[in-house]
């Protein structure tokens, strides 16, 4: 079990990597990691690719400040949903990949089984519908979905994955817009070839054998 500056620590790390790798873009985006009782939050209005360990706040289920400055993250109230669904969940991460939001804006959805890696450890990627960011909506929008899925588009407003850990969400989050890539080129080169319903039954059979979260 990691210590809470531990937490800190991979929790700037990861906020790096999404503003590295362009799934988050200036203050956009927002983690949190379950401490015991309360939970570690980035702050709102913060940029995720310059945050400092003790800019990170920490914070009662709830959603009220218990040590830090400034406010938490303005979707609070979907992380703190997250966590009274999914007690299992760790961490959780909403990021705006450009991809897989551009996805959503196209109407367009990833729930085709295409790539066999994206079955193996993600199942289905649903879309959450529109719900105005920082609202109440938008806890409502996921909730019949994330009891079942650990990672979901949001419509207009980007992603949403979890995990028992924060790096089981971020991987989530990375292979979710490399698959959003990689179907774009394919419509790109003129053709999306799903798999055979033959193979998207083996590879489910492989995903529960295995004990992958998830569905």
């Amino acid at each position: 079990m990691q210590t809470e500056w531990q937490d800190r620590q991979e929790m700037v790390r990861i906020c790096r990597m999404l503003h590295l790798k362009n799934l988050v873009a200036a203050t956009d985006g927002n983690l949190s990691v379950r401490m015991g009782e309360n939970l570690l939050v980035t702050p709102s209005g913060v940029n995720k690719g310059f945050l400092r360990e003790e800019q990170i706040l920490i914070a009662d289920q709830e959603g009220r400040v218990l040590e830090g400055e400034g406010h938490p993250t303005s979707e609070m109230a979907m992380h703190l949903a997250v966590y009274r669904l999914r007690p299992e969940v760790g961490a959780v991460i909403h990021a705006h990949p450009p991809v897989t939001t551009a996805f959503s804006i196209a109407g367009m959805s990833l729930e085709d089984f295409v790539l066999p890696e994206v079955v193996l450890s993600m199942g289905v990627i649903p879309t959450a519908a529109y719900a105005t960011p920082t609202t109440a909506a938008v806890p409502q929008s996921i909730q019949e979905l994330i009891g079942r899925y650990d990672a979901l588009v949001l419509e207009r407003h980007g992603a949403l994955t979890v995990g028992s850990t924060l790096m089981e969400a971020y991987n989530l989050l990375e292979k979710m817009e490399h698959a959003a890539l990689v179907i774009l080129t394919a419509i790109q080169l003129g053709k999306v070839q799903t798999l055979p319903p033959g193979e998207v039954s083996k590879l489910f059979h492989l995903r529960f054998s295995k004990g992958q979260s998830g569905v």
